[in-house]
């Protein structure tokens, strides 16, 4: 496998690290930027950063180095995104920044260099940030990373600190969205879409015992170590995929990390069960 192809296929973020990466979109980013204010992404997905770990709990660790504050945030920017290597170094390390640009001149790897050198969390991923779009970064990285050629390592000052960055591929944005729950309901109401559309609950068994939707499987975060590994082959990522949970929240966190795995088209069901309840199906108990 070539060192490009090797990159390409080894960004498999853990869901734990996507708060705090630029991948995140600005509902979920809103609950839990305060966390990490001096890191790029500034965020609880998006860049999402890390290989697979048993516990998709939220971290106070991770890649929250470029991102903006969720008060300021806007939405994605662009139908198009791309795949973001980087190396960070403090402001004041621009000599140590200007050796390790020359060394990859030379023919040294950048992931081999960020893990050595970089101090954002990233660094343990080989520099590896994930997809992300326009809107998701401070303006600075926004520019070096999307305006750069593919595969050219740019030098980009933020006020995080010196940056080498470069951007491996680019391909059209996977849109992950909110689906009212009197749409849903609707849809359910056609059998046609049982059979074509995905329907993923990520609550914990005891809360599906009390409440559940006819058709959605169970995929409970508490045991994500056991399924997220597996995900490609028990999912079609190119299918429409719709995400549930209690209030929306933990289903919108693992449809930001399905992102990261390849999948193309998800829906978010807002508000949750709860709301379904309450809007669309009375039947369905609350709790």
């Amino acid at each position: 496998m070539t060192k490009a192809s090797w990159k390409l296929s080894s960004v498999r973020p853990s869901l734990g690290s996507l708060r705090h990466s630029s991948a995140i979109t600005p509902i979920v980013r809103a609950k839990f930027c305060s966390v990490h204010q001096n890191s790029t992404f500034n965020r609880h997905t998006l860049v999402f950063s890390s290989g697979q770990r048993p516990a998709p709990t939220l971290r106070s660790t991770g890649i929250a180095v470029f991102c903006r504050a969720a008060s300021s945030m806007p939405v994605a920017e662009s139908d198009r995104e791309r795949l973001i290597q980087h190396l960070l170094v403090p402001a004041e390390k621009l000599t140590l920044l200007l050796e390790l640009q020359r060394q990859t001149q030379q023919g040294s790897d950048l992931s081999d260099l960020a893990t050595e050198h970089s101090i954002c969390p990233s660094k343990k991923d080989g520099g590896m940030l994930g997809w992300v779009r326009k809107g998701q970064m401070v303006s600075e990285f926004q520019e070096a990373a999307f305006n750069a050629p593919l595969n050219k390592i740019i030098r980009v000052k933020t006020k995080f600190g010196w940056h080498l960055v470069q951007s491996l591929s680019e391909r059209e944005a996977a849109f992950l969205q909110d689906i009212q729950p009197e749409e849903l309901r609707t849809l359910l109401q056609d059998p046609g879409f049982l059979e074509e559309a995905q329907l993923v609950d990520v609550r914990e068994p005891n809360e599906i015992s009390i409440a559940a939707i006819e058709g959605f499987k169970a995929y409970p975060l508490s045991q994500f170590g056991q399924w997220g590994p597996q995900i490609a082959a028990v999912l079609d990522s190119s299918k429409d995929t719709y995400l549930l949970c209690h209030h929306g929240v933990r289903s919108l966190q693992a449809g930001q990390w399905l992102q990261t795995q390849g999948f193309r088209r998800l829906y978010n069901v807002a508000g949750g069960i709860h709301q379904y309840s309450l809007r669309a199906d009375k039947d369905i108990p609350t709790y």
